[in-house]
């Protein structure tokens, strides 16, 4: 085992090294430019677009508003909370800015892949109309490229599997809920884990059994009402903490460019984790969530792009920024003790004594199964490509095993093993979106000039 856990490591080490970050960080950068930096411009438009009614007898399974909440249910949870205090734990306060850093140039990103999720539709073998990576590689590029279009279906179904993120959920509410209640003693540990991973499995299967239009109405309600409920309880230690906040801001911008709390290092090693976090926070890049986009009931798919490009500005830009916030003022981010949930759950705790680390632990529960609910889909489809879709309904029970799995396990080698499948699943995501770049760039300028013909006419 420690064999199998060396391999992974050093896998996931390689994976996300510098050519990771080239890939990601310059292609999004060129696509942006590609566009003249056309999404950072129509934000305000992409906003108007949620309230947008999709025409019925359009393509598509969900409404390009549920779509957004969906792929936001499985980048909004363990990903902002626990992945930004990783964050700071690797890489001090300056990861933070490169995160932000890579949300912006995720935004260009997450545009070009979803709006290509939605052009470049495909059959499964059911004869159904399915969205996503592995068929925009397969229709869009053509079939001597059928090889990366299964590369990316491979490094989807490892990479979705839930067990980090059911790992963390047990975890806070071990620590929040069962310890003081006396359900979770030193020799209960392992029974009281064992019976949240039954229940939390059973949750799935219920959810599941109705297929991505029951998952759309579980995630279109739980997404917005969770984060709604997260930003109110972090905005309100923000302003009792007002004074404050504008040093963590400056501590912030100035270990970016330092790397002081990496006692010197490499710059480039911030950088990294910097942009890693953000991949796990907004997807932006990596492919799963035009899974999700790609299910969309829309004619347009520059405007499912529009509208998926918001997923980073919320869960990074704003989740992010406040999670960190609270971190870093409270002052726990460098006793060098505490990682990942367990660290967050300090920050609520010190901020907001008698009550703060229960009422993370009821949103981080929430939002932590939302993503789990979504890492299912996004893995049926991901087997369904590569051996059928008549096959995707058996995914449910080997899934079901993995959230057991997660509930008990230490997981540090499969961390590791879904972290570098995160990396490998941007490998053909960005090579589409760079070689399809021209066709989204002419559908972009053919959709606003209808829009502005369109707004003349109506005038």
């Amino acid at each position: 085992m420690e064999t199998i856990t060396n391999i992974f490591t050093t896998l996931d080490s390689v994976a996300w090294g510098p050519y990771m970050l080239a890939l990601i960080g310059f292609t999004g950068l060129y696509l942006i430019i590609g566009l003249r930096f056309m999404p950072l411009i129509k934000i305000p438009y992409a906003v108007k677009l949620l309230s947008t009614k999709p025409n019925e007898a359009d393509k598509g399974e969900i409404t390009p508003r549920t779509a957004l909440f969906t792929a936001m249910s499985a980048t909004v949870g363990v990903g902002n909370i626990a992945g930004v205090a990783t964050a700071i734990a690797l890489g001090g306060p300056g990861a933070i800015f490169w995160m932000w850093l890579s949300a912006l140039l995720g935004i260009a990103t997450k545009f070009y892949t979803c709006t290509l999720a939605v052009m470049f539709r495909g059959k499964d073998s059911a004869g159904e109309l399915q969205g996503g990576p592995m068929y925009v590689v397969r229709e869009g590029l053509g079939p001597k490229w059928r090889w990366l279009a299964a590369f990316f279906a491979v490094a989807g179904l490892l990479g979705t599997m839930p067990v980090f993120q059911v790992n963390q959920l047990v975890h806070i509410l071990r620590i929040t809920m069962g310890e003081p209640m006396g359900l979770a003693t030193a020799n209960a540990h392992f029974a009281f884990d064992f019976g949240l991973g039954i229940i939390l499995a059973l949750l799935v299967m219920s959810v599941a059994l109705g297929q991505l239009p029951r998952l759309g109405k579980v995630t279109g309600l739980l997404v917005p009402a969770m984060v709604a409920g997260y930003l109110l309880l972090t905005f309100s230690i923000l302003l009792l903490n007002w004074q404050q906040v504008p040093a963590a801001f400056a501590l912030i911008l100035h270990d970016a460019f330092t790397a002081d709390a990496l006692g010197g290092g490499a710059l480039g090693a911030l950088i990294i984790t910097g942009i890693r976090r953000a991949a796990f926070s907004n997807e932006a890049g990596i492919g799963t969530e035009a899974m999700a986009h790609g299910a969309a009931r829309t004619r347009e798919p520059v405007q499912e792009g529009l509208v998926a490009m918001l997923g980073p500005i919320i869960d990074t830009l704003i989740v992010c920024t406040c999670t960190a916030l609270v971190i870093l003022i409270s002052g726990v981010w460098d006793s060098g003790n505490l990682d990942g949930i367990a660290l967050t759950t300090e920050a609520f705790d010190r901020l907001f004594p008698g009550g703060g680390s229960i009422i993370l632990a009821v949103l981080v529960s929430v939002l932590s199964m939302s993503t789990v609910l979504t890492f299912w889909y996004y893995g049926a489809k991901c087997l369904g490509y590569l051996v059928g879709a008549h096959h995707q309904k058996h995914y449910i029970w080997f899934f079901m095993l993995l959230v057991i799995l997660g509930a008990v396990s230490s997981l540090g080698m499969i961390v590791s093993l879904i972290d570098s499948m995160y990396a490998l699943m941007a490998i053909p995501t960005m090579t589409s979106a760079l070689l399809l770049a021209p066709k989204v760039n002419t559908a972009a300028k053919a959709y606003f000039g209808r829009r502005n013909t369109e707004s003349l006419s109506a005038d």
